[in-house]
């Protein structure tokens, strides 16, 4: 049976979207380039089976899918070797298979916290057990790739061809032929271009390690976020403390949109599965 755990804090090194992307690519050889492309549910079903091996039937799973009621019966695979291996886990499937960031991170983030109390360091063979499928995006795009034909023998050139296709030109013609040539730039022009190709380089590898680290920041404090969330919520309490520390949670300032990943407006409409 699995051991169950219920905190959403991942680590202590609190991984950010880009090292736990890393961290599915590398144990299952896959190619996901984003943290949405999990909504299908093919992972989570591979990682059962790497845990707990039986506990999945591979053979149902949909590695190389993008339809949304084969997520849904990847999902229900997962939800029936969760109830196999006694994982008490509800999966939001509704809004899982709707590939928004935030609640495909969020899983994520139990999941490993999941994996890692319960891996015992088995050989696991992902490729192997899922028979050659590519997962993710680029894995797929990366299969689906042209299949080389043997080249077939090249039939020899007769002379006509020969002469039709490397006939030299006439004396008339090459005289009548004027060289085009186009001016070269200034030297000082060119070197000026080439300056400013290397300060916008410059910047935009700058910017890059800003938004890394803004991202990894951001995501550590939203995990401290969401446990004091999730305490406070368990303690069903009605004191005036926890009602506080909530109001100041879902509080938001004036001019603040909520990002259109985490919009739960129409949770309520969307169909049980």
């Amino acid at each position: 049976m699995a051991i169950n755990v219920y905190s959403t804090n991942v680590t202590s090194d609190n991984l950010s979207r880009h090292d736990m992307l890393a961290w599915v690519n590398d144990t299952l050889s896959a190619s996901f380039t984003k943290i949405e492309e999990l909504c299908s549910g093919a992972a989570y079903c591979q990682f059962m089976d790497m845990l707990f091996p039986g506990s999945v039937q591979m053979k149902r799973v949909k590695f190389r899918t993008n339809l949304e009621h084969e997520y849904i019966q990847n999902f229900k695979i997962l939800q029936g070797a969760f109830k196999k291996m006694a994982v008490d886990k509800i999966v939001p499937i509704d809004r899982l298979v709707k590939g928004r960031f935030q609640d495909n991170f969020e899983f994520l983030q139990w999941f490993k916290k999941f994996f890692d109390t319960n891996y015992q360091m088995n050989d696991y063979d992902p490729v192997g057990a899922r028979s050659g499928e590519g997962m993710g995006a680029a894995g797929a795009a990366a299969r689906a790739g042209p299949v080389k034909k043997p080249s077939a023998a090249v039939p020899p050139r007769n002379a006509t061809t020969q002469n039709r296709l490397f006939r030299p030109a006439s004396n008339s013609n090459m005289s009548n032929r004027v060289p085009t040539t186009r001016p070269a730039a200034p030297a000082n022009q060119r070197d000026r271009g080439d300056h400013k190709i290397e300060e916008l380089t410059r910047q935009m590898s700058e910017l890059r390690v800003t938004v890394d680290g803004l991202e990894k920041e951001r995501d550590f404090y939203f995990g401290k976020l969401r446990d004091i969330e999730v305490i406070y919520q368990e303690q069903e309490s009605e004191h005036p403390l926890f009602s506080k520390v909530l109001e100041i949670l879902y509080a938001t300032e004036e001019g603040f949109a909520a990002p259109e990943e985490v919009d739960t407006n129409n949770h309520d409409d969307d169909e049980a599965y």
